[in-house]
């Protein structure tokens, strides 16, 4: 993953198969047909939003001018530029040293290619890269195996499961330290096969 040197407020992540990147106004369209799709919602543990879109504009306007201490909202892009889901790190805690990971692929047709789990890989590394975090934790349905494979994948560990708002959820983490060994051992194993060539 590249970090490339920008302000927070005009962040570009650059994974294998994705780019995450700053909110924009041109992002609402997409993310208000996301944000009114049942089944995207019911996937999110909520309801689809009731708004109209120039209501949800506003909201969207709001969120891309004034972005939040305690949250960091991204957008995710293809590496040719197409707009096919959101992504966020929220609820930081710098006392507690963790926050909370969402992400979501609105667009069904990258669906259980990997592009969710390069998204996750990228944001956490640039989490533990760019903030002093101990901690990423996330909440997903207990009936969502799709996603609970795809952060498994990206290192996160299962937890425990935990009830919430008539929810079941599996609780997942992962460490700095976790990820700081995943990353030596790759580096170690991308040493070995470049010195075999």
């Amino acid at each position: 993953m590249k970090t490339e040197p920008q302000g927070r407020t005009n962040l570009r992540l650059v994974g294998d198969l994705t780019v995450l990147r700053s909110k924009v106004m041109e992002d609402a369209e997409a993310d208000y047909s996301w944000r009114i799709d049942p089944e995207l919602a019911s996937l999110d543990a909520t309801r689809p939003v009731t708004l109209s879109l120039k209501e949800y504009l506003r909201y969207h306007r709001d969120d891309v001018r004034y972005p939040s201490p305690w949250s960091v909202r991204m957008a995710i892009d293809t590496h040719d530029g197409k707009h096919i889901g959101n992504c966020m790190y929220y609820d930081i805690d710098a006392e507690k040293s963790q926050c909370e990971l969402g992400i979501m692929i609105g667009d069904r047709n990258y669906w259980s290619k990997g592009y969710g789990t390069d998204v996750v890989k990228t944001a956490v590394t640039h989490i533990f890269k760019t903030t002093e975090l101990e901690r990423v934790y996330l909440h997903t349905l207990t009936h969502n195996y799709r996603a609970q494979k795809s952060f498994t994948k990206a290192g996160f560990t299962a937890i425990c499961e935990k009830q919430r708002d008539g929810y079941k959820f599996i609780f997942m983490e992962i460490r700095r330290t976790m990820w700081e060994a995943d990353q030596a051992k790759s580096e170690i194993e991308l040493s070995s096969r470049t010195s075999a060539n």
